[in-house]
């Protein structure tokens, strides 16, 4: 098996402390594999929590092995369009379900005892697999967990083994619970509940034969059909969406807990979509956000992602949340909602205006390009200039964008203008007139947006940029004293004038922990979209080495740590929720970090590959971007490296790269 990969241990250790401990390791990656693996030890007592979600289910897993060797387990299992009063952000049906399957089965007319659970997969589904003992004899159990792919049913597959000597005579119930909601409590009144087994059988079990059955979680309208499920239908589905994921956008480095975790981030950030009344909706889950959309999650963070992964559901769930946002465009440039809620039905503007319209042009502008589609690119066009003039009409006297708060929603002080509005809002006016040239907008126009950029990066540093906590680098709002995790977001779009402070701020104890990035430094809390944006910006600031030690840590820490396999959303809120968009934002850590790559065009990019010191290569292989399919591959070469895309077999170009060099790609 294959721990935390040891490649930058030497660059570890040259790390203030508490930068990066020693970390603790409780799963190890399958080797030759996109699979993880708690081998369970003696003793080795653990509770963990993990998301998993289909189109119209999603399940919260509160899993773990007790003192005495035994599983525990409890499904919090969420029914998104099974709408609850008040149908609000929150207004998804949900129930936790603490049934435990195999105490239901009889051996030799008795229950099971003493269960050791010997191992557990994760890999898109878990599998837990447990010796037990019963009289007269010893099996092994194996369950396998996992929703299923577009039915409102959270799926359970048992295979019981004997693995004694002798036969064993086994039965398995049928059983069917019901719960029947208060009408008054849903919007389409009383729902439907069901927990059953599908068993119904009783048996000689010889030794080494194996039975096997399912248990279902579903939900639904009185009125509704029933649901006809089949374990080994669902699971089948399952296993074959998880591998399209996985033949898609492919990872390979020297280090194979980057590659795994890039792995499991497509899982995350691709699962949680869910088919609504209002459409596809990507929702970030945590037992608290779905059929619903936000400004940030959504536009800004995982919609420039879906293009890449060249999942149609992605991409056509990233299309609708920007119908949705256009919705409430408007000639009196009012404020678009910071979220679509409730199937598209309402909205949320709680927080007054964070900056939404600078997401969602930053976010829009950038899924057009590297989506590579004409037509919806003219769709989402208008949206874009309305955001872009919002903007514009919100400049300060200063020339940065004011807001009434940001994305943490007035948790922390953003004042009334923040760096990460006016840093969007920069890089949409570069995307935008990329894209405007490829839908042949009026010259005069586009270089009006590059203009504005140019004037606003300048204004960028004089009104945010200064001296905070000794370290020369930005002020997050004016009369901010102290260092913010924000201040990396000018590093991913392209602004470096501050580059050196700013990394070094990031990586002082004041900031970094072995959490990653404090918010606000002198606090406690915790957000990991923060660390993902800065890990993507050191990266392309240059600063290589740093960013990879880092990044092998970080990733060591989510994936194989204590709380796996996904980036979380926040501590001590939400009790680390694998809320999914977060995910997204990790590969883009490699697809724009690491790789380099800058939408230009419908079929252009630009590539500045960050290969590190004790890597001699690294791929993306299948990227979908563009509107095609190519691979790019980098090599170590005696004066820096060689970079190969390849489209369709056929060799796109080849040039040999020094560090920091960019190279223009026009593919087919």
């Amino acid at each position: 098996m294959i721990r935390i990969s040891r490649f930058f241990l030497p660059f570890l250790c040259c790390l203030t402390a508490p930068a990066l401990g020693g970390t603790q390791t409780r799963w190890e990656v399958v080797p030759d594999s996109t699979a993880i693996v708690w081998n369970v030890r003696e003793g080795d007592s653990h509770r963990d929590h993990i998301e998993m979600s289909g189109l119209r289910i999603s399940a919260v897993l509160r899993y773990g092995v007790g003192a005495d060797g035994g599983f525990r387990f409890e499904r919090s299992v969420v029914w998104p369009m099974l709408r609850t009063i008040p149908n609000n952000t929150h207004g998804s049906l949900m129930r936790r379900f603490a049934w435990d399957v195999p105490r239901m089965l009889s051996v030799n007319e008795n229950c099971l005892q003493q269960e050791k659970v010997r191992r557990i997969v994760l890999d898109g589904a878990m599998t837990v697999e447990s010796d037990w003992t019963a009289a007269k004899g010893t099996l092994s159990l194996t369950r396998i967990l996992f929703p299923s792919v577009d039915e409102a049913a959270f799926c359970e597959k048992y295979i019981l083994k004997n693995t004694g000597e002798k036969p064993l005579y086994v039965e398995i119930p049928r059983a069917r619970s019901v719960i029947r909601t208060a009408p008054a409590k849903g919007v389409e009144g009383s729902y439907e509940l069901v927990a059953e087994i599908c068993g119904d059988t009783a048996l000689m079990l010889a030794p080494q034969a194996e039975v096997a059955f399912g248990a279902f979680f579903s939900g639904r309208r009185s009125g509704d059909e029933a649901l006809a499920l089949n374990t080994d239908a669902e699971y089948a589905k399952r296993r074959a969406l998880v591998a399209e994921w996985q033949r898609s956008l492919v990872l390979e480095t020297p280090d194979p807990v980057i590659d795994a975790m890039f792995a499991f981030a497509k899982i995350r950030a691709a699962e949680s979509i869910y088919d609504t009344e209002g459409g596809l909706m990507h929702g970030p889950g945590g037992e608290r956000f779905y059929a619903a959309i936000w400004a940030n999650d959504q536009a800004e963070y995982i919609n420039p992602f879906f293009p890449f992964l060249g999942y149609e559901t992605g991409n056509r769930s990233a299309l609708c949340s920007f119908r949705h946002f256009a919705r409430y465009m408007n000639p009196d440039y009012r404020p678009i909602p910071s979220s679509i809620v409730a199937e598209g039905e309402s909205f949320w503007n709680g927080a007054g205006d964070r900056g939404d319209a600078a997401m969602i042009a930053y976010g829009a502008a950038r899924y057009a390009l590297a989506r590579g589609d004409a037509a919806e690119a003219a769709e989402v066009w208008p949206l874009v200039e309305w955001c872009l003039e919002y903007c514009r009409r919100q400049l300060t006297g200063d020339g940065v964008v004011a807001s009434d708060s940001d994305e943490l929603e007035g948790r922390f002080p953003a004042g009334d203008a923040n760096l990460c509005t006016s840093s969007l809002y920069y890089d949409a006016l570069l995307s935008a007139a990329m894209l405007g040239r490829e839908l042949h907008k009026p010259a005069r126009q586009l270089a009006a947006y590059e203009r504005q950029a140019a004037a606003l990066r300048k204004d960028i540093d004089r009104h945010f940029g200064g001296m905070v906590e000794g370290f020369d680098t930005y002020r997050y709002y004016t009369g901010n004293d102290r260092l913010r995790a924000w201040i990396c977001i000018p590093l991913t779009v392209g602004i470096d004038e501050r580059r050196e402070a700013t990394v070094g701020a990031l990586f002082s104890p004041k900031l970094w922990t072995e959490n990653g990035l404090l918010t606000q430094s002198g606090d406690q809390t915790f957000w990991d979209r923060s660390t993902l944006y800065a890990l993507r910006g050191v990266y392309a600031s240059g600063e290589t080495e740093k960013a990879t030690g880092y990044l092998s840590y970080y990733s060591g820490v989510r994936l194989l740590g204590d709380h796996v396999p996904y980036a979380i959303e926040a501590w001590p809120e939400g009790s680390q929720r694998h809320l999914s968009a977060e995910s997204g934002l990790y590969c883009r850590i490699l697809t724009e970090g690491v790789f380099g790559i800058r939408p230009t065009g419908f079929r252009s990019f630009t590539l500045t590959p960050r290969l590190p010191a004790a890597w001699d290569r690294m791929s993306l292989r299948r990227v979908r971007a563009f509107g095609s399919a190519f691979d790019i591959e980098v090599r170590r070469a005696a004066k820096g490296m060689e970079v190969t895309v390849t489209q369709d077999g056929r060799e796109v170009v080849r040039k040999q790269l020094r560090a920091g060099q960019s190279l223009g790609v026009k593919l087919k």
